[in-house]
């Protein structure tokens, strides 16, 4: 099998027929192709009309959720079961355009691991634009991975991409982002996004904060994982020399200038609270050096096993 669809669903009922009809255009080239449509807890009967077709469509599989785990969840319950060797994920609502596959395809076979959809003339109201803007900045700016739109829900992946990415919370907004960290190579195609027809957007004001944490934990994640010690041990040096400074320049306002302590005594706790501070993230770092120390030691010896 060359090629599987996600495609996660959230109350699109009225969406679904004729997505499934156009897929079936797109697809036929790729015959056989897969189908999985990943209902996340909907309650407008889009499961219903999902096994309706499913019955016709034997291509079109279905996984159901009892309730909503949000899209990371759906994405990832969907790379475990896809089959064929390009993954393709879309969204549900049919501002992703199938046509768009074969050129997604095409892309990928230049040679990229991963090719992302960009939404260069976006359909979408200005509350959501904006704030896509920003978010699309701020990761290119610290991830490294020059691409336009991160968050765009038509992407292609080679089978090996989908099977190595940990998908939880909001982080299939950093999908480009991760697999870049994990070498693999990233690119991206203009595609054709569509006004929305059917239902309403799903998109919160909160998932704009919700993301800026999401993209702190993959930046972390990724530097400090195998190496904490520099995280916590440069905070814990700087606000140790910090505390130091303040503790030298009482002792010189004391010895010097003849002030007591008790005039500078505000001064005097916050240096030595700044001190304190500074060695509970050195305490923090050692312990984290020692937790990734027993995992990677952990490591070794399954793969000792294996090779025997």
């Amino acid at each position: 099998m060359k090629v599987s669809v996600i495609i996660p669903v959230y109350n699109e009922c009225e969406s679904i027929k004729e997505l499934c009809s156009q897929l079936a255009k797109s697809l036929k080239e790729y015959t056989p192709y897969e189908i999985i449509f990943v209902d996340d807890g909907s309650s407008d009967g889009s499961v219903e009309n999902i096994k309706k077709i499913s019955k016709i469509d034997t291509s079109i599989k279905l996984i159901e959720f009892h309730r909503n785990y949000g899209k990371s969840a759906a994405l990832s319950e969907g790379f475990k079961n896809a089959n064929g060797n390009y993954v393709v994920t879309m969204d549900a609502d049919l501002q992703d355009d199938p046509s768009e596959i074969k050129n997604l395809v095409n892309k990928l076979e230049e040679g990229f691991d991963l090719v992302s959809g960009w939404k260069k003339d976006r359909k979408d109201p200005l509350s959501k634009r904006l704030p896509s803007k920003l978010f699309n900045f701020i990761t290119r700016l610290f991830t490294g991975v020059h691409i336009h739109d991160f968050n765009c829900g038509l992407k292609i992946y080679k089978k090996a991409v989908v099977k190595t990415l940990e998908l939880y919370g909001g982080r299939h907004r950093y999908i480009p982002a991760m697999a870049g960290q994990k070498k693999f190579k990233v690119s991206e195609i203009i595609v054709n996004h569509r006004p929305r027809i059917y239902g309403e957007t799903k998109y919160g004001g909160s998932r704009l904060l919700h993301g800026f944490f999401d993209l702190i934990s993959i930046l972390f994640l990724s530097k400090y994982t195998q190496s904490p010690m520099y995280f916590f041990g440069k905070i814990g040096l700087i606000s140790f020399i910090t505390g130091l400074g303040i503790e030298i320049y009482v002792l010189y306002l004391k010895y010097n200038i003849g002030d007591p302590f008790a005039k500078h005594l505000a001064l005097l706790m916050l240096g030595i609270l700044i001190i304190v501070i500074g060695i509970q993230f050195f305490s923090i770092g050692l312990v984290g050096e020692m937790i990734a120390n027993s995992n990677q030691d952990k490591e070794s010896r399954v793969k000792d096993f294996y090779k025997t």
